[in-house]
């Protein structure tokens, strides 16, 4: 088999074999095809695309790049989320004990976050002390023992995708949905779980910019799941403006510790709850998702959630006795609040744009060597369809540097206010 021969197959708009596709990736994986080729058929896949199958093809062959993660030690069924990203997505945090609380299997491997995009192991890695590291034994103990842990993943994770990733960025290939999918979905089938609910997110602070396209990576992503043995749902949420009201890491996990006491922003509540919904229906706990609500509602409003987050916390070494002050778990060297300028509504919130405020005071990486700030970050005061009068506090900024004029005027830009009242926009679109 010669790799032109497929770069010219895929050029011509033919679809790949799994053999092809299998010597391809075994190539990428011992360095026996060079990058230009492999770039040459990344484009030609941007271009023509794949077939779902082709898409299945690929995501398998990655799959077996690299470790596999074996979970069958675990009792009962595991399930996992996945979100594609976006600007104060907290719902791990929250979801894992909440789900955990109502008796299913919660074993979850989370990355870091670069750009704009908040890594679930930085929120973590705020609390002091907590191991983002546990042995494979350790790991299952735990999730046998209390139904949940959080990792980091493994090194040797699907190795193929970071070297294909590494190429995508470089040579304009990251945007194309097989490419996508199979990147997704190669990780989360690697890490073992036995139903995976997908939180694909669209919008301005989103990867995919409408419901359109997300429904057609949800859909995607699905058969791929189906066709590889594993049960995959998919919700699809809007990411016009950030998920609940804080933006950073410490921040986040406030927050998160909020909404697990019943003292959080409605919308990040209601989220959490018809995702655990589903997830308690695909681990079997209950014969609907609407069933599934309606638990994780009574597991949430009674408290045994919290309960089951500070065990969680403590049991990875986080020091808990942090949460019994969180005004000094979070509190900021500097603070500056952003004040409105016009009388009107307010009509959008650009969630990249206030992502990338938040990196800028510290709270994100733009390299991957960059120093995190823990307590920097934003909370915002007014959502979407608010009525705003001059002077009226829109946010606050927070970091362990001083804040300049210039984070302020870039904050502001971030509030878009017309004259004509507007709706709060609906934050889930669908469930598949």
């Amino acid at each position: 088999m010669r790799m032109v021969e497929i770069i010219e197959k895929k050029r011509d708009g033919l679809a790949l074999s799994d053999a092809e596709i299998k010597f391809w990736i075994e190539g990428v994986s011992n360095d026996s095809i060079p990058d230009y080729q492999t770039s040459a058929l990344l484009m030609a896949i941007v271009l023509k695309g794949m077939t779902t199958e082709e898409t299945t093809f690929l995501t398998e062959a990655m799959l077996h790049s690299g470790d596999i993660i074996d979970l069958s030690a675990i009792a009962g069924k595991k399930v996992d989320k996945h979100s594609t990203g976006g600007v104060g997505d907290k719902t791990t945090i929250i979801l894992s004990p909440l789900v955990a609380a109502a008796g299913a299997k919660v074993a979850k491997m989370s990355g870091r976050g670069l750009g704009h995009t908040g890594g679930t192991l930085d929120k973590l890695e705020s609390i002091p002390g907590y191991n983002i590291e546990l042995s494979s034994d350790a790991f299952i103990k735990q999730v046998n023992d209390i139904n949940v842990a959080v990792v980091g993943q493994t090194g040797n994770l699907v190795y193929a995708d970071k070297v294909l990733y590494s190429l995508r960025d470089v040579t304009g290939t990251v945007n194309a949905l097989p490419l996508i999918a199979s990147s997704i979905m190669s990780k989360k089938l690697a890490g073992g779980a036995d139903c995976i609910l997908l939180d694909v997110k669209y919008g301005e602070g989103a990867f995919m910019k409408t419901v359109e396209d997300a429904r057609e990576l949800a859909q995607t992503m699905i058969a791929i799941g189906k066709n590889l043995g594993r049960e995959v749902n998919a919700m699809l949420t809007n990411m016009n403006q950030p998920l609940g009201n804080a933006i950073g890491n410490a921040l986040e996990v406030e927050e998160a510790i909020l909404t697990l006491k019943n003292e959080g922003p409605k919308d990040l509540e209601e989220l959490c709850l018809v995702a655990a919904g589903y997830m308690l229906f695909q681990a079997g706990f209950v014969d609907s998702s609407e069933a599934g609500y309606d638990l994780a509602l009574e597991t949430l409003r009674s408290e045994k959630a919290y309960d089951v987050f500070l065990t969680w916390i403590a049991a990875q070494g986080g020091d808990i006795s942090v949460f019994d002050d969180l005004d000094a778990f979070t509190k900021a060297t500097y603070h500056a609040d952003v004040i409105a300028q016009k009388a009107g509504h307010l009509h959008d919130l650009k969630a990249l744009e206030l992502g990338m405020v938040s990196t800028r005071l510290g709270a994100g990486r733009e390299t991957k060597d960059d120093i995190i700030d823990y307590k920097a970050g934003i909370i915002l005061n007014q959502d979407v369809g608010n009525e705003i009068n001059v002077g009226d506090k829109l946010a606050t900024l927070y970091s362990d540097t001083p804040i300049n004029e210039q984070h302020i005027t870039d904050a502001v830009a971030c509030f878009v206010i017309d004259n004509d009242a507007i709706e709060k926009p609906q934050l889930i679109a669908d469930v598949l």
